[in-house]
């Protein structure tokens, strides 16, 4: 178990003096370690199983407390798992129950570089809060790069691109606007303070981070939008390519066709044939498939079918 005060920062305690201070809490509990708890150090006595449920992001209201889960995606890999924790908490602190390590790397982090003039429960979750979404501008701008990067190959009309990295970028981009959704609906449930656990002059905090998500989400969404139109473009790129051989296929097959008519035409070997006998056939019958294809060429090319 970790046990912190909220302080001017956060500082390491232990539980005696997490118990006699009247300063905002923070504990760090495994699994194991919140079934096996004591009454004492934890007051939300109502908070059941229900908190383990990670499938979301997502926060409930009980009688005593608030409690809920996080599943939030990694943002070294958007491929794999979610990071999944819980979390209760009332007016006298936050308890977290996680075996990721997670929030004990977010904690030391804050413990670091945060320090409060107003020190608060509400400061310290707006800041937590904000840790999950710290880098997500600079994961946009790197998505925002690599689809330039993409759209830069299809204007050149370079045959070599492969759309999975444009649909790798749409898959991720989907699951963070997920997460965006979830974090939203917590934050809403933590604005509307049901249970009375904030100060209502320190909800702004929240309605801060609301707004944050908001415009993350509007980015996300943004991004999720130009893949899809380059990948129309790729699409119509595709369709032009082949409408093109096509186009070539056509054509050649058009110019053929009279070609194969005096081939067919002149291989029948009638007995009475006159050209069969005229000394001259060979090179007229040639010149006459040049001329042919001369001219079919001029006509595509003045109906710019070419």
């Amino acid at each position: 178990m970790n046990a912190f005060l909220i302080q001017e920062t956060l500082t390491a305690c232990t539980w005696k003096q997490l118990l006699s201070s009247k300063d905002p809490y923070i504990c760090l509990v495994t699994y194991e370690e919140w079934k096996n708890r004591k009454t004492d150090p934890f007051p939300m006595t109502e908070t059941d199983s229900r908190m383990f449920e990670y499938y979301a992001t997502k926060a409930e209201v009980g009688f005593d407390s608030l409690s809920g889960s996080f599943s939030i995606p990694d943002r070294n890999d958007l491929d794999n798992d979610d990071i999944q924790f819980s979390f209760a908490l009332d007016e006298k602190g936050i308890v977290f129950v996680d075996d990721s390590g997670f929030v004990g790397k977010t904690l030391d982090n804050i413990a670091r570089n945060k320090k409060w003039n107003k020190p608060s429960l509400e400061r310290f979750v707006y800041d937590f809060l904000d840790q999950l979404c710290k880098d997500d501008l600079r994961l946009m701008e790197s998505f925002e790069l690599e689809l330039d990067e993409i759209e830069e190959v299809l204007t050149n009309d370079e045959t070599e691109f492969s759309s999975l990295s444009l649909n790798a970028i749409r898959n991720k981009t989907r699951r963070l606007l997920v997460h965006y959704d979830q974090l939203i609906d917590l934050t809403l449930e933590l604005e509307e303070n049901e249970n009375g656990f904030f100060k209502e002059e320190e909800l702004h905090y929240f309605h801060k981070f609301h707004n944050r998500v908001e415009r993350l989400s509007s980015i996300a969404e943004s991004i999720r939008d130009y893949t899809l139109q380059l990948r129309d473009l790729h699409s119509e790129q595709i369709d032009m390519r082949m409408n093109h051989i096509m186009t070539i296929l056509t054509v050649i097959t058009t110019i053929f066709s009279p070609l194969a008519l005096l081939t067919g035409w002149y291989g029948m070997n009638f007995r009475y044939m006159p050209e069969l006998n005229w000394e001259n056939s060979y090179p007229i019958l040639f010149c006459f498939s040049i001329g042919i294809v001369v001219v079919m060429l001029w006509w595509f090319r003045k109906k710019k079918w070419l």
